[in-house]
């Protein structure tokens, strides 16, 4: 018996979704407008919230549902590492870099779903790997094109490597989320904790505007995050 947790995921996130990319920082971003170092701390608070959660995900490899999307292919870690290195230099470990406040709160937060309730980490899974399977490859071109980075310089957190057909693997992904066994009290509480992850992402958006209007400036700013648009990344996935 199917959970449909994939489609409830789907559904139940949708307006957090268009509520992301109508943050600031991602408006900007989608209109081609990328500030090295604000795109730098960006990957490095991704940095330090997939080394947790994968070190979570890899702790319950095992649980009778976490160890259902246990997937060790779509890790990020050591992708990120390589930006961190591209950025920050060769010795980036030793520059005391750390995450910002919310990045702070958003790793404490799997650190409590992983103790507490660990099959909620699920809904951290989903809201960041299957956006960077989807938006996140024509975030990378925008990147690439904006920072003039040559292949994947700086940007090797969007590249899988190890998974060649990003929409095949979706598929797989969203199986494995159906196959689950869960009831539906579980399955709305795995979308109300996406819905939190959605927040804490947004809330890292909204952290970076101060550094990304001082770097572009006021004007600007307001002229490319005037209005409000329905989500292009999510148009993106769903054409995939």
């Amino acid at each position: 018996m199917s959970s449909n947790l994939a489609i409830k995921l789907r559904t139940g996130t949708h307006k957090s979704h268009t509520a992301a990319e109508n943050v600031g920082f991602m408006k900007c971003f989608l209109k081609g407008v990328v500030d090295r170092g604000c795109f730098a701390k960006f990957l490095s608070n991704l940095y330090y919230i997939y080394s947790e959660l994968e070190a979570q995900i890899e702790r319950h490899r095992d649980h009778a549902v976490v160890g259902g999307v246990y997937f060790p292919e779509l890790n990020r870690q050591a992708a990120l590492e390589k930006d961190m290195k591209f950025y920050y230099g060769e010795n980036w470990r030793s520059r005391q870099i750390k995450p910002s406040p919310v990045a702070q709160n958003y790793i404490a937060r799997i650190q409590e779903v992983s103790a507490t309730a660990p099959e909620l980490l699920i809904g951290h899974a989903y809201t960041r790997y299957m956006g960077d399977l989807s938006g996140g490859q024509m975030l990378q071109k925008i990147a690439q094109s904006a920072l003039k980075l040559k292949g994947y310089q700086g940007t090797s957190f969007y590249n899988f490597e190890e998974i060649p057909d990003c929409k095949a693997f979706k598929d797989k992904y969203r199986q494995a989320l159906d196959a689950l066994p869960i009831d539906n009290v579980t399955a709305e509480k795995i979308v109300a904790e996406a819905n939190n992850a959605f927040r804490f992402n947004i809330q890292m958006a909204q952290e970076l505007e101060g550094n990304l209007i001082q770097a572009i400036g006021q004007v600007l700013f307001h002229a490319l995050t005037r209005g409000h648009h329905s989500g292009s990344t999510e148009v993106a996935a769903a054409n995939q």
